[in-house]
């Protein structure tokens, strides 16, 4: 095989790499920048933040105080603010298990005093407030694939800048090499 031939062959294939790179970079950037604009989209119109007082919040969430639910981190604190919430109005059971109790109760309907709620109330509670986190931590998985794709298009975008500089240095070289040069060929 002659060198030159072996040169072309690099070179064009490094071009080509560069191309798939380029492109792969540019959707995953897209990609990334979508989700990311879709999640605080849906979130600003929700008007959903955190009380102003860092004491009214759990010590662990203080630091979200005033903070409005805007993206994947502060939909994830705030669905961790809820569970806290529903926790104490369940006393730690799951939803089943309230849903259980409520089943045992003869399921009642709700509490005519709303300040001695009944297994329907808390049933309730735990139902709304899981459905509530459950988007929240949607929205938060939406949101961290967003990042990662957006980060790994950077990274594949930095390859595509090596592989192009290394491209143009083989075209270089290509130019430099001479026609009769062989390569992988057994001496005689």
């Amino acid at each position: 095989m002659r060198r030159k031939s072996l040169d072309q062959i690099l070179s064009l294939t490094g071009l080509v790499v560069t191309v798939v790179l380029v492109v792969v970079g540019v959707l995953l950037m897209w990609g990334g920048n979508f989700a990311k604009d879709s999640v605080k989209a849906q979130l600003e119109v929700q008007n959903i933040s955190f009380g102003e007082d860092p004491s009214s919040l759990p010590p662990e969430l203080a630091q979200w105080a005033g903070v409005a639910v805007i993206d994947g981190d502060s939909a994830k604190a705030y669905s961790d603010l809820i569970a806290v919430h529903i926790s104490g109005t369940t006393g730690g059971l799951s939803y089943s298990e309230v849903s259980g109790q409520w089943l045992a109760d003869g399921k009642p309907g709700p509490a005519a005093d709303q300040n001695e709620p009944n297994s329907y109330d808390v049933r309730m509670t735990a139902f709304m407030g899981e459905s509530l986190r459950g988007m929240l931590l949607n929205a938060y998985a939406f949101g961290t694939i967003g990042s990662i794709a957006v980060l790994a298009a950077w990274v594949i975008l930095g390859l595509a800048l090596v592989m192009l500089i290394l491209t143009v240095l083989g075209f270089r070289h290509l130019r430099r090499t001479d026609e009769k040069e062989a390569i992988f060929e057994p001496a005689v």
